[in-house]
């Protein structure tokens, strides 16, 4: 059974309008206090030995914030398995050539670029700090540093959003040298900026649904093969600290509002990070993963759910009211089911939540 390790940073230069994730902004690096907390954390699930993950994962916040002085750190005490994947998410307008070496030399070897369009003025929309030219500068320094493993981030359905805006965002990405690309349509989250005042010119739910099937099948056509929902590869490239939660793995979560699944139970550290440094924050239980978590992740994947596994697993088993509406998602072109797989297609990714509610 695969381990993947998550280390949440922090600490951002400012917020995006369009993010409530935990984090604190105005920030130009990440103490070495919370570094210490990190590995105080570490060292309390593995006191004996190392944990040797076979992923890790920096995310944030703005992971690309931490000194690879510090990444190293972090990843020695880890000691993660020979041919980890080990990812940072970095913004453009935080790496140099010289710091991507240094997180090379540390031990990253997968790095994430969050670039979610090539126009500067929606960049600006969104509240991102840096430029299309930066992004394509940090695509190229870290291909000079050594990067083969690269992912970019595009956003759709954003204010005022075209087809040409997806087209140029995935030139960039593309032309940047990435083997994996991550598309998401923009939610707009009640706790954010855009939350409490919503941009104009958002697209509806049926263009934004378009938007998304064109983004698919453009992906497809430059070789970046769907395998989730958001996410592209080109072969080999899938990203496999994601593919443990989709898979219902175990995978542990250390920082304020870090999540993790071990064993079957999941867990979370308040949302306080001044706690956290003071050692005042113990994870708080939160249930267990079954069933329904399985049906709910495997969905997400262009593979499927295999029935056998899930019955194997859970002792579940799809009733004839459920396989009848199977049928009636297959017959609309939202599912595919062979008698064994029932795999959702583009269009049923898109309603994926109205599949599940019937589902469970």
């Amino acid at each position: 059974m695969s381990l993947g390790l998550y280390l949440h940073i922090p600490y951002c230069f400012s917020k995006c309008r369009y993010c409530d994730f935990y984090s604190h902004p105005g920030e130009r690096g990440v103490p070495d206090a919370y570094v210490d907390a990190l590995l105080r954390e570490l060292a309390r699930f593995a006191p004996d030995a190392p944990l040797r993950p076979d992923t890790v994962y920096f995310g944030g916040g703005t992971p690309s914030l931490l000194s690879p002085a510090q990444v190293g750190r972090l990843i020695r005490a880890a000691c993660p398995v020979s041919g980890a994947e080990v990812t940072l998410e970095a913004n453009p307008e935080t790496v140099t050539e010289e710091s991507l070496w240094g997180f090379r030399e540390a031990g990253v070897n997968r790095i994430s670029f969050g670039v979610q369009s090539a126009r500067d003025t929606q960049l600006r929309t969104l509240g991102r700090p840096h430029t299309a030219r930066q992004a394509r500068a940090a695509f190229a320094a870290a291909r000079r540093a050594g990067f083969e493993n690269i992912s970019g981030d595009i956003m759709l359905a954003l204010p005022h959003y075209t087809q040409a805006e997806f087209d140029e965002t995935l030139e960039l990405i593309e032309e940047g040298g990435a083997t994996h690309i991550s598309a998401y349509l923009l939610k707009i989250e009640p706790d954010s900026a855009f939350g409490r005042t919503p941009p104009e010119g958002l697209p509806t739910g049926d263009e934004a649904a378009d938007f998304y099937l064109y983004a698919v099948e453009q992906l497809e056509h430059h070789g970046y093969r769907q395998y989730e929902i958001s996410n592209f590869a080109k072969p080999g490239y899938e990203g496999r600290h994601n593919l443990i939660y989709w898979d219902c793995g175990d995978y542990l979560g250390l920082g304020p509002a870090a999540h993790s699944c071990m064993g079957g139970k999941r867990f979370y550290y308040p949302a306080d990070t001044a706690a956290f440094l003071q050692d005042n924050a113990a994870p708080v239980m939160d249930g267990g993963c079954g069933a329904e978590d399985y049906l709910i992740l495997q969905l997400r994947l262009r593979k499927g759910l295999s029935l056998p596994q899930y019955k194997a697993l859970y002792g579940k088993e799809f009733s004839p009211v459920q396989l009848a509406f199977i049928r009636n998602c297959v017959k609309n072109g939202y599912a595919a089911f062979d008698g064994t797989t029932l795999a959702l297609t583009p269009a049923g990714l898109i309603v994926q939540n109205s599949i599940l509610a019937e589902l469970l």
